[in-house]
This record gives C-alpha cells, structure tokens and sequence, in this order.
C-alpha cells in the first residue's frame, strides 16, 4: 500500500534521518572496536560481530525504506490492535516454549526469551515494545478521555499485558521499559499523582532498604522507616497548610503528632516500644482524619491525597517484604552494591567496576579507535551490548563520551519537536511514545555503565550488538517519520 498524497523526499525530516545514521554508523564503529582483537580480520567479516551487525544494519536500512513506502494510513487502524494481540501471543509462545523446553527457545544466559528458527534470531520482547507503542496510540486517540475514568483501565492493561509477560521469561530490564510510557499518559492528561506515586515508591524503596539497618535504639526504630514515615507526615502538613490552607485542621494535625511523639518517648523510658510501629499508626490514623476533613469540605484533591499516602504507608510496611523475598539474591545484590551497601568487585559488582575503569583510563580525549586497553583485554563483559558506551568512553574519552550524549539530547529534542507538530492525536501520542522509550533506554543504560543504577541489562539505541533491538528502534523511529512527512494529508 503506496501513499501518494505527499512526496516523501520533500514531507520526511531530514535531521532526523541524519542523526540516525550518524548513530547507527557509530554504533557499529564501536562494536568493531569493543570486539576487535590484535589479530582481527575485516571489519566486514562474518567472524567478528562487526561483520555480523553490518548485515543487521543493511536490513534495518530496508525496513526504513519499506515503512516510508507504506500507506501511513494503516498505522492508525484497526490493524495496530491485531499488531499488539499477535505480539502477546508470541511472547505466551515464547513462555510456553521455555517451559516445555522447547529447541526454537533456548537458555540464553538464563533466560529463555528467545526465538531461534535456523540462523535467524530475535526476541519477541523488542517488537512488543512497537505493538504497545501503536495500540497505546490508537486507543487513547479514539477515547481523548481515557484518564477520566475506567477508560483507564484499558490503557493500564496495555501496558500491564506485555510486562507480565515479560518478567515471565525473566527479562526484568524489557519488562521495565513498559514504565516509560506513563510519561505519555502524562502528556495526555493522567493525573500527576500517579507519576508522583512512581517516584515516591521508588524513593521510599531505596530509604527504607539503605537505612533499614541502621539502628536509631535498640529494638525500638531504625533510621529507614522513620525516615520514610516522616517524609508522609510533611507531605501531608504541606497539602494541608500550604496548598489547601486548612490551617485550623493542621494545628490539630500538629498537636496530636507532638503528644504522640512525647508520649512515646515517656514510655519507652520505662519499656521499649516500637517508634515505626507507633508512627505507622499514627500516620493510618491520620488519613481517617483527613479523609473526613475531604468529606466536610468537599475536596476531591484533598481525598486522593489521603488514599495516595494510605497506599504509600502500606508500600512502606511491604518494601522489606519485597525485597528480601521478592527480589532475587543477583538483584539483591545488584542493588546493594548501587546504594553502597557492599562491596563486590570481583564478582556481582565486576562489571560496574570494570566499565568505570575503562571509561576514567579514557581521560579527557581518549586512548583513540583499537587503542583501549580495558576493551582490546576483555575485561568489560558485555562490552559490545550492555556495556558499549564504556568502549566510547575509554577510546574517545570525555569528549566523545560527551559528545554522544549531546547527539542523543539532540534527537529526543527533535523527536519532541516532531511530536508537538502533529496535527493528528495518534501522531502525536506516537511521537511521545517513541521519546519516551529512547529516554527510558538511554537513562538506565548509561546510568547502569556509570554505576547510578543497577545493572539490569537493556541496550543503548543503535549503538548496542544485535538485530532484533536495533530493527525494534529503527521501526518506532521510522513509522513516526512516516507519520510526520504526511501530517498535513490527514486534514485535507
């Protein structure tokens, strides 16, 4: 299906396009340096990845011209729900098939997430983030008040469906790129709260299990909790005081929380008591009392700030829970080391070790293209998927650590640009669903490198090894440049 209502030459955006190969093309240099060996052949042989990516490349380039030869009309149809429920099932395939160990799913690593028919191989995971892109867009173009109700439920499972499925096949990092699109349901009008309680939960996660263990009095609190318990209490006071000013209901707020503070002070002079429990209480009490103060004074704001901090004082009793026997021991682990909890260079933190190493011998202008030391000596595992980016650090230093980030900055930007000029809904979802997922992407990778966040294993837009990531961000990035360069067809 050919469109003929617009020139492609002249409708498609072309910084865009540039920026792309630009990427891709460093990505591959790259890859070739992170793998080479003293005695390595072509950069074009099939003996090393760099061969092997080059041909990844040259059909991604054949996927971007058959999408910009596509009617962009069938993007915004029924065929991107077909799109979303054939994915679902083959990543239930892909489940079922590692359960029964199945040949076409092998263990990779330990995890069974992908498809191997003959010499092609690629993971259901990478396409379902272009399913959920597509029908994400579609619904909420269709419902424009999707947040205003239980059409949000629909939305919630879209995103909820693929996740699942995911951390089923035990690819947590997949699985958590699925968050990244509540910063479109966002910018479409969901409540800020909801992101708010994201950034919060993690917040109090990372509070209560780093200073869980640091004992305030013996057998009575740890420094965690309070602190989690207390950052509820000002949330609370500052709703109440500044924002909504029921100044004589917080005078009251405040006079019970100082006579339950000294109160539990006088009686743990005499026999110990529990100062997370006697504030968790306190805080559950407070949310009857500010929930009647919604009720007398009508404030729907004032009621979803109470259920909001109920939930939270709940995560905050389960965050323990949810670590300790929820989370794996490697994940345990991984984010032990993140907080500085311990110490473990020689094995669950040898990777992050490692990748600091090599980006800080880089210095300011690097050891230049083959001459890293850390890469060329294999000390980094990963080093051309996950890892990549410490291979630009160590052989182009700062500079061209930098300068890479400045060239991703750049394409969010005009990614950003494109979407707002939409004139169609669906465009402009899209537009934000594609930034949304490049900056999730770019945020934990080279954080993860870097060591500001756990290693959980996801690649670095068209620079990491392998075909079925960089066709997934060709596909999102080029269906958008499709929609763009015939946006003025729809309203004619």
């Amino acid at each position: 299906m050919l469109s003929r209502e617009t020139d492609i030459r002249k409708g498609i955006d072309w910084p865009a396009v540039i920026m792309y190969l630009v990427l891709v093309i460093c990505g591959w240099l790259s890859i070739y340096g992170a793998s080479y060996d003293f005695d390595q052949s072509s950069i074009f042989s099939f003996d090393n990845r760099a061969g092997k990516q080059f041909v990844w490349i040259l059909t991604a380039f054949m996927l971007a011209g058959t999408i910009l030869l596509t009617d962009y009309k069938i993007y915004d149809s029924l065929i991107s729900n077909f799109i979303y429920i054939a994915v679902m099932l083959l990543l239930v395939i892909t489940i079922v098939g590692g359960i029964a160990n199945l040949p076409f799913v092998p263990d990779i690593k330990g995890s069974r997430s992908w498809i191997v028919l003959g010499p092609v191989s690629f993971q259901p995971a990478e396409l379902a983030k272009i399913a959920t892109a597509l029908a994400v867009s579609r619904y909420l173009s269709v419902h424009r008040k999707a947040f205003d109700g239980r059409d949000m439920i629909p939305a919630m499972l879209l995103l909820f469906v693929p996740f699942c499925l995911i951390i089923l096949q035990k690819e947590t990092g997949s699985a958590l790129v699925f968050a990244a699109f509540l910063l479109v349901f966002y910018r479409e009008g969901m409540s800020g709260l909801v992101l708010l309680s994201g950034v919060l939960a993690v917040l109090l996660f990372i509070i209560i299990v780093r200073f869980g263990t640091v004992p305030l009095q013996e057998g009575a609190s740890d420094l965690g909790m309070l602190t989690a318990l207390t950052i509820l209490l000002l949330i609370e006071l500052y709703h109440a005081f500044f924002l909504r000013k029921f100044k004589r209901e917080t005078l009251w707020f405040l006079a019970a929380l100082a006579v339950t503070a000294l109160g539990t002070f006088a009686i743990n002079l005499w026999k110990t008591v529990s100062y997370n429990y006697v504030l968790g209480a306190f805080v559950a009490a407070s949310c009857v009392y500010w929930a009647i103060i919604a009720y007398i004074r009508h404030s729907k704001i004032t009621r979803n700030i109470t259920l909001f901090i109920a939930a939270a004082l709940m995560f905050c009793f389960a965050a323990d829970y949810l670590f300790n026997a929820v989370l794996k021991p490697h994940q345990q682990t991984r984010i032990k080391i993140v907080l500085n909890m311990e110490d473990d260079p020689s094995g669950a933190g040898y990777n992050v070790a490692q990748s600091k190493i090599a980006i800080g011998s880089g210095g300011f202008a690097g050891k230049g293209f083959l001459n890293g030391t850390q890469t060329k000596l294999k000390y980094v595992p990963e080093q051309d998927t996950d890892f990549i980016f410490c291979t630009v650090g160590e052989e182009f230093g700062f500079v061209g650590a930098a300068g890479l980030l400045c060239l991703y900055a750049t394409l969010l930007l005009r990614l950003i640009h494109i979407a707002e000029r939409q004139r169609d809904a669906f465009n402009r979802i899209y537009g934000y669903c594609v930034v949304s997922i490049f900056f999730f992407h770019l945020m934990v990778n080279i954080g993860m490198v870097i060591g500001l966040m756990p290693v959980i294993g996801i690649p670095l837009p068209f620079f990491s090894y392998g075909g079925s990531s960089l066709w997934a961000f060709t596909v999102l990035l080029f269906i958008l440049l499709r929609l763009d360069a015939s946006r003025g067809d729809r309203l004619r």
